[in-house]
């Protein structure tokens, strides 16, 4: 398997990465990797209602844009949010949204919209 790319925390854009998190079914990603330190993509996309396909690209979308990091072990896909990349280039977005996503009496956005 080659090596996925990844942009370099001086290339992270503001532009990509609020594009990557305008989507209801990457927000929900983002939540369920906010409780993780790292999880198999398979499974962090457990209960979400889209193709297999579908997924990898809102995985590929975050990945290039900065928001996550995926490393291959073995045959498995490990994702995790590169917090520490994104409070170094835009502080205090990262917790502002998983903030947002957490507000009481906010309904979090349907992944199949």
């Amino acid at each position: 398997m080659r090596e996925l790319w990844h942009p370099g925390t001086e290339d992270i854009e503001l532009a990509r990465v609020m594009h990557a998190l305008a989507d209801p079914a990457r927000l929900e990603i983002v939540a369920r990797l906010a409780t993780s330190e790292g999880v198999n993509c398979g499974t962090a996309c457990s209960g979400i209602e889209l193709h297999k396909s579908t997924m990898s690209h809102h995985y590929r979308v975050l990945r290039e844009a900065g928001v996550t990091q995926t490393t291959l072990v073995g045959r498995a896909r490990m994702v995790r949010l590169r917090r520490d990349d994104l409070n170094a280039k835009f502080p205090g977005l990262l917790p502002s949204v998983l903030s947002a996503l957490n507000q009481p009496g906010d309904k979090r956005p349907s992944a199949a919209s």
